[in-house]
């Protein structure tokens, strides 16, 4: 088996509706349309990935990551479902029972935050990437995944004059976490519902770099393909592959690859996708 270099990044922020599992979701289709071999770990107890991606539902699922978290190892694989409704696409299945599992850690285990990182240790080499998407909190399940990845990405609600509510906390937080994961990358804020000819939207562009330091160079616009896409449990791509949404998370696929160094096996798409962005 081909040991591979294998990315995790976490999408994060303590800001609910932000669009972090919307970004989870399709990332990880476009990046398995490049030939990644993906991992979703559905760290919120909401479990709205899994619902969207998951062929079962997360209460009939005997293995979450709840159950992962208070293990030990030896449960990972029984955690991993490669059968999902995204084709490349492997989850680790959310739960509402995440909502204790804080506390049992912060109880039984001596390094807390350090729980997720040691229980995915075996996923190393294993796959491309592994996306985790967080919960809309700066608490100790964020802090395991910010501790486990990585790369971070940090998704900003552009169309809201409350998007970057609650930002400075989330960079102290960041500084924090650099004492467990030194090595942790930011790979910039990702604009969600953004709308170039809005006013509020340019505020928050520009409010988001000088903050946060550092912008991905696309932007996602809003879309009701989104809502579609997540009713019909499939990536906006299936939904409609020409809109510009699908498009914008093509071109965010193939800049996280470029900027991480993924192998691609799909030279078309990763051509297309980047002649996108260079022309926008």
């Amino acid at each position: 088996m081909i040991n591979k270099n294998t990315k995790i990044i976490a999408v994060a922020n303590h800001k609910g509706g932000c669009g972090k599992t919307t970004t989870v979701v399709n990332l990880a289709a476009e990046l398995a349309k490049l030939g990644s071999s993906v991992l979703v770990i559905d760290l919120d107890p909401q479990a709205n990935a899994s619902l969207h991606i998951g062929k079962e539902h997360p209460s009939e699922v005997s293995v979450t990551i709840a159950e992962l978290l208070l293990s030990e190892p030896e449960k990972l694989p029984l955690a991993i479902h490669e059968d999902t409704y995204l084709e490349g696409v492997s989850l680790v299945y959310g739960s509402l029972a995440l909502g204790m599992t804080e506390d049992k850690l912060k109880e039984d285990t001596p390094r807390p935050s350090e729980e997720l990182r040691d229980k995915i240790s075996p996923l190393i080499g294993l796959y491309d990437v592994i996306l985790i998407d967080c919960p809309p909190s700066l608490k100790l399940l964020t802090s395991n995944a910010l501790a486990a990845a990585t790369d971070l990405i940090i998704p900003i609600e552009s169309g809201s004059q409350y998007g970057m509510y609650g930002v400075t906390d989330l960079t102290r937080h960041l500084q924090k976490i650099h004492r467990i994961n030194p090595n942790l990358n930011l790979l910039g804020a990702l604009l969600i519902r953004h709308d170039e000819r809005q006013t509020v939207c340019k505020l928050i562009e520009s409010s988001a770099k000088e903050q946060i330091g550092k912008l991905i160079p696309v932007k996602i616009p809003t879309s009701t393909k989104i809502n579609q896409a997540a009713m019909a449990q499939t990536s906006i791509q299936k939904i409609d592959r020409s809109s510009k949404v699908a498009r914008e998370f093509r071109k965010l696929a193939v800049w996280v690859a470029n900027e991480l160094y993924l192998k691609t096996d799909n030279s078309d798409v990763e051509l297309q996708a980047t002649k996108g962005v260079d022309d926008e």
